[in-house]
């Protein structure tokens, strides 16, 4: 039997329904809307389309929308002065870095600036170890990661005493999925360039996050018959037969996949939509917890 397919856009126009008459209460109570900053430098092309993608959903949804933009060539003391101004404006409830930065600009300087009670992307050290450690919470957990647990609950995965694998072992995907999926109490394997045989590593998983970004890098005989499997990747592959000359696919063979897996995630449409999704839900968070 095919694999159920997860739709993000579907759960992500859901809880963004939500986020939109909370933002609305919020402003009639407070005279003012929730509000998200965002720090971009640099000119790459994927990460303007990925802002501009935020600023829209956050404007849909009742939400202000602050945005710093910096050159490429741009200072550490600059960017440093950008987060620092978000800081303290009280407009701006939840901040947002854009990564990557330019190799002159160091991340993890930049990422310990942001105000912890604004760290809605949940990048910030503090809330990193928080996440790491047993009888801990952070303030905020990453957004793609948080996205790729609701997509599980969504298809009632349990995954209490489950395999799962992460392929992948990035800050912003791969390690906070991994340590979240620890704290759901699934024995987590985290394979990466150098893991040894993946391919029976993979097979013994009961749960797949696949965040390497290789196109179509597992194949549908890697996985556990049964295995639920979340694809992060969003890989852009060149294909004539279609209008634009390309298209883009996961880090999972889909068309293979898909009569293995229990559950798989659509690329696109699957992670990415609750990754702007669930900035939303910690913007909203940030702003009641600024302003009870």
């Amino acid at each position: 039997m095919p694999a159920v397919i997860i739709d993000g856009q579907q759960v992500a126009e859901r809880m963004r329904s939500a986020i939109a008459e909370e933002a609305a209460q919020f402003a009639a109570q407070h005279g003012f809307p929730p509000g998200l900053g965002v720090v971009l430098v640099g000119d790459n092309p994927a990460s303007h389309q990925y802002v501009r993608m935020k600023r829209r959903a956050c404007e849909k949804a009742g939400m202000a929308s602050f945005a710093a933009e910096l050159p490429q060539n741009a200072t550490q003391d600059q960017v440093a002065a950008a987060v620092q101004a978000m800081n303290d404006d009280p407009r701006v409830h939840g901040i947002l870095v854009q990564l990557p930065l330019p190799p002159q600009v160091d991340e993890q300087t930049i990422l310990s600036l942001v105000s912890l009670d604004k760290d809605v992307d949940g990048f910030h050290p503090l809330n990193i170890g928080a996440l790491a450690m047993k009888g801990r919470d952070p303030l905020f957990t990453p957004a793609t990661p948080t996205g790729c647990m609701v997509l599980l609950e969504e298809v009632g995965a349990v995954l209490d005493g489950a395999n799962a694998v992460v392929i992948g072992r990035s800050n912003i995907v791969g390690l906070p999925v991994a340590l979240m999926l620890m704290k759901a109490n699934a024995t987590v394997t985290v394979c990466h360039s150098r893991t040894r045989d993946m391919r029976s590593v993979i097979q013994r998983a009961d749960v797949v996050i696949a965040a390497i970004g290789k196109p179509e890098y597992v194949k549908g005989d890697w996985l556990k018959p049964g295995a639920v499997v979340i694809d992060v990747g969003t890989n852009k592959i060149d294909d004539p037969g279609s209008p634009q000359g390309y298209r883009f696919v996961g880090d999972v063979e889909f068309a293979s996949a898909v009569n293995v897996a229990s559950a798989i995630s659509k690329v696109p449409g699957g992670v990415g939509p609750m990754t702007i999704t669930m900035l939303m839900v910690n913007t909203m968070k940030a702003a009641k917890r600024r302003v009870p």
